[in-house]
């Protein structure tokens, strides 16, 4: 399901540039890809957590899992800042760098190197969040959590234009934060009450700070209905929320003060919504059968897709150039090519970059679980 997620959006991208006509627009593919997205992180990380049986070894396999091939991105994109430039959005000040470090930008409300970087920090949001659940105990078997966070996106949708709080210092107050209470989880010294600072760090960027924040509550109530559907699954919860926070999220852009995107009209983000939905239970119906071996091979590539089709995209329309008015052939050979090279990149930069760092993270994590059921 990742695989088809980063599919969707490296659709998005090239047929926007290359092949106008081959574009959806009464739904959006590149949202609906990130939601499909959002759905198999709310299903798929909590369930890691409970399984490591401790936030310090999740938070070991998360930083390793990450941040290699996303701090490798944003190097080759600014090495070729000569000549591909930086987005005009992205703020040239250290507030920046700081921003980038804890991949925070959109909750704060700042810009990053590639716009596909929001969804990382919605990611990392979830992460904080569920960490924060877990070591209070609270596993939501009433699958509350999705609905309050379809209230909070409907009533915020009214209510608020823009975010409340804006700033430079946000981004540097959040790093401290996220730093301290890093530091605090791994070392195992202030488990409890660096999971819960960031948790609640996290929830009030949301609410006060994100570039959208009814969109943003809408994003935390899809990952959350992905979590209660695991516990419904398990017979450990109810489903009937699920419905209704889908169903808050899809109506909120019809009175959302902030909604003047075309894929956020009605229509077209309803029915973005219903077939990410769909897919996802599509997804779920075959998991007991055999996979087709492709997908599971982009399943296994999906983070590298996701990360590096757009500098590979950004170099191909540099030397291409406008594509949406060449001929026919050319489109297709351009946007053939383009994939060409994509696909072998992707499963080099996991071969080569993810994977062994994973591995690593992994060993450092059973050495320091290790080490701590020795001292219990």
């Amino acid at each position: 399901m990742r695989g088809v997620g980063a599919l969707a959006v490296v659709g998005e991208h090239l047929t926007t540039w290359a092949m106008p006509w081959l574009r959806p627009t009464s739904f959006n593919l590149g949202v609906y890809g990130v939601l499909v997205f959002f759905l198999v992180s709310g299903y798929i990380i909590p369930a890691s957590l409970e399984r490591r049986g401790g936030v310090r070894a999740f938070w070991i396999g998360r930083l390793f899992r990450l941040y290699p091939l996303y701090l490798l991105v944003i190097a080759v994109v600014l090495a070729l800042s000569w000549w591909i430039p930086v987005r005009e959005e992205v703020p040239r000040e250290a507030a920046s760098v700081v921003a980038h470090a804890t991949m925070l930008m959109d909750a704060i409300g700042a810009a990053g190197v590639l716009n596909t970087m929001w969804t990382l920090s919605y990611e990392m949001v979830f992460y904080l969040l569920v960490a924060a659940l877990f070591v209070t105990g609270v596993r939501d078997r009433c699958a509350l959590l999705p609905v309050l966070f379809g209230l909070i996106c409907a009533v915020t949708g009214l209510v608020l234009s823009g975010a409340p709080l804006s700033g430079g210092w946000l981004a540097w107050l959040s790093f401290a934060v996220f730093v301290v209470g890093l530091v605090g989880v791994i070392s195992g010294r202030a488990v409890t009450a660096g999971s819960c600072v960031l948790g609640v760090m996290a929830l009030a960027l949301v609410l006060v700070s994100s570039r959208v924040p009814w969109f943003a509550a809408g994003i935390l109530a899809v990952m959350f209905a992905g979590t209660a559907i695991r516990r419904w699954e398990r017979g450990d919860g109810r489903l009937w929320p699920v419905a209704v926070a889908a169903a808050l999220v899809t109506a909120t852009p019809l009175w959302a003060i902030n909604a003047g995107w075309w894929w956020v009209q009605p229509e077209v983000w309803s029915l973005t919504v219903v077939l990410a939905g769909a897919t996802f239970a599509a997804g779920m119906a075959w998991r007991n059968r055999r996979v087709p071996a492709l997908l599971t091979w982009l399943g296994t590539i999906s983070y590298s897709l996701y990360l590096v089709h757009l500098p590979i995209l950004l170099v191909v329309m540099q030397l291409a150039g406008e594509m949406r008015w060449s001929p026919l052939p050319m489109q297709i050979g351009v946007s053939v090519l383009f994939l060409g090279v994509l696909l072998p990149a992707s499963w080099l930069s996991h071969r080569f970059v993810e994977r062994p760092l994973q591995r690593f993270g992994r060993r450092l994590a059973d050495r320091r679980s290790g080490a701590a059921r020795v001292l219990a």
